[in-house]
């Protein structure tokens, strides 16, 4: 009898599952016929339940389906558009990046890539404002299978981010604290990261009289570089100070430069005054930039770099999808030596 109980109850299950897909099916084929074309509205539940004989509540998880898929999308107090014709994916990813620079783009190609024809992506920036960050996110609220996601906000956005189902969060880059549920992250130790990379030149820093880190505290994670610098500093008895900017009083030969904050203008910026005091890059200062480029490769014959992999960071984000399964792990950093050193 318990049996008969669990049977019938795995086909009423069944047949729920049917029925929902059912919905997805017959507003496919009204796109797909072009009865429904992009920015059309779809029939209301009323409507719907009419044509289609559903309940409700199964009717409402066709349109959550849809709209994980990026199908349709929900209009406050208007209801749910059509926003795609193509149907053939099984995750659809919203990618939440702070801007759009050579490293973001390879996380967006490398998780592209992996996805190839079993997702799509939609890609938004914040540019580390708050009020964008929170509307991006909110509105997007059930519309997307995954939410890949770069913080690098001053403010708290922990509560923001705890509204996306843990499951379906993936931060990436910066290990946010403070979030629930079991979750994805992969992000860079820069205390650590940097700590290492230090430990790693010790030998070429050897014959700089003092190493200057430029970065500005402000930037929420630049404080964990810092923290890193200093702790290898303090450790080696290294001569250092921190400079928020370059500033041409303070340029002096002898010193190994870091730069963190803005390391693209403030690279150009050094070998400018290097080149107007007749500095060799390399002997007479030191460089060493974040994040590789290809540019960096061949300026002023390579800058020595660290840099995590942005490339290995998309596919780990991707295969959390393609996977089905949760990591949270580091994102290993490498330094690159170069003629600037």
């Amino acid at each position: 009898m318990q049996n008969r109980k669990l049977e019938m109850a795995e086909q009423k299950k069944s047949a729920s599952k049917m029925k929902y897909l059912q919905l997805v099916d017959y507003i496919n084929s009204l796109i797909e016929e072009g009865t429904l074309q992009i920015g059309d509205q779809v029939p209301s539940l009323n409507q719907l339940q009419t044509q289609l004989h559903m309940s409700k509540e199964t009717l409402l998880k066709g349109i959550s389906y849809l709209l994980e898929m990026g199908i349709i999308e929900a209009v406050y107090r208007k209801g749910y558009y059509v926003k795609k014709v193509s149907v053939n994916y099984s995750c659809h990813v919203f990618l939440l990046l702070d801007k759009m620079n050579v490293m973001r783009e390879q996380i967006y190609h490398s998780i592209l890539d992996a996805l190839k024809d079993k997702g799509d992506i939609d890609v938004y920036f914040h540019h580390h404002n708050y009020k964008v960050f929170e509307k991006l996110i909110k509105e997007n609220l059930g519309n997307y299978t995954h939410y890949i996601i770069a913080t690098f906000l001053k403010e708290d956005v922990t509560d923001i981010l705890n509204l996306i189902p843990p499951e379906k969060r993936i931060i990436i880059d910066y290990a946010q604290k403070g979030l629930s549920g079991n979750y994805s992250c992969i992000y860079q130790d820069y205390r650590y990261d940097i700590y290492c990379s230090l430990l790693q030149l010790q030998e070429r820093l050897e014959k700089y009289d003092k190493l200057v880190l430029i970065a500005r505290p402000e930037a929420i994670h630049a404080q964990q570089v810092i923290d890193g610098f200093l702790y290898y500093c303090i450790e080696n008895e290294q001569p250092y100070s921190i400079e928020p900017d370059i500033e041409a009083e303070h340029f002096c030969k002898g010193n190994a430069y870091i730069t963190f904050s803005r390391y693209d203008t403030d690279d150009v910026e050094l070998i400018k005054l290097a080149k107007k005091n007749n500095y060799e890059l390399g002997r007479d200062i030191g460089l060493i930039s974040y994040n590789d480029t290809a540019v960096k490769g061949i300026l002023e014959g390579g800058i020595t770099v660290i840099s995590t992999d942005f490339e290995m960071m998309g596919k780990a984000a991707a295969s959390v999808i393609l996977n089905k399964t949760i990591i949270y792990k580091r994102n290993p950093t490498k330094v690159i030596i170069r003629n600037s050193l």
